[in-house]
């Protein structure tokens, strides 16, 4: 969590609250530690209530509703049926986008060839594209 800050800068912060609550920090302190550990329990409360009423086992880290659904309400092979049409539009779209990456690379290419000065030749017959029209910034 204070991965980012200094030691100046957790210094200064405390400080800070040294200044702000005075004599007061402390018990603002405890409070912030009683908090936090009334929030751990209610959270352990809720997994064990929830553990009952399923009549499975919960972690707190299965509450997430992604983890939760995956574990405890669908089996391997409803997890699989429902993963095989999206995989099949994943790896379409994936091929989709591979094509039109290497299009890109091959107009870029041919982009960077005409500004190197080298044209090569159109469609039309061989017949060199319109030089670029002056601007008003090469003018200037």
């Amino acid at each position: 969590m204070f991965e980012n800050l200094n030691w100046w800068e957790i210094g200064a912060l405390l400080l800070l609250a040294l200044l702000i609550f005075g004599d007061r920090l402390p018990t603002v302190i405890n409070d912030g530690l009683r908090m936090v550990r009334n929030l751990r329990t209610m959270a352990r409360n809720a997994t064990g209530d929830l553990s009952r009423e399923l009549g499975t086992d919960i972690q707190l880290e299965d509450l997430h509703p992604k983890a939760f659904i995956r574990k405890h309400l669908l089996s391997e092979e409803d997890e699989q049926a429902l993963r095989k049409p999206l995989q099949s539009m994943y790896d379409n779209l994936r091929s989709d986008v591979t094509g039109v990456h290497e299009e890109l690379k091959d107009v870029a290419k041919a982009a960077d060839l005409r500004t190197n000065g080298t044209r090569p030749a159109t469609a039309t017959g061989g017949a060199p594209a319109p030089a670029p029209r002056p601007s008003y910034d090469d003018a200037t």
